[in-house]
């Protein structure tokens, strides 16, 4: 379910949706989400001074605390 969520924000924000990818690694009490974007929009989905990547996180953190499972995003390069 995290892993359509952050793929559905990304695509909102950048100008070539085909370029984004999200990754899921499942761990014991953690899931790690990577998101690539094309390298035109990366500052896209970070935002200035990190802002659209915290509001991103921060949805995540809410979704994740029923389930009691930590999510985390990492955008990668």
């Amino acid at each position: 379910m995290e892993r359509d969520l952050v793929e559905y924000i990304a695509k909102s924000l950048v100008d070539d949706p085909a370029a984004v990818t999200v990754n899921a690694i499942e761990q014991d009490r953690a899931t790690i989400l990577e998101l690539r974007v094309g390298p035109d929009d990366v500052g896209k989905v970070i935002g200035k001074h990190g802002r659209i990547a915290k509001a991103i996180r921060t949805i995540l953190s809410a979704t994740s605390s029923p389930e009691g499972k930590r999510v985390s995003l990492e955008i990668l390069d």
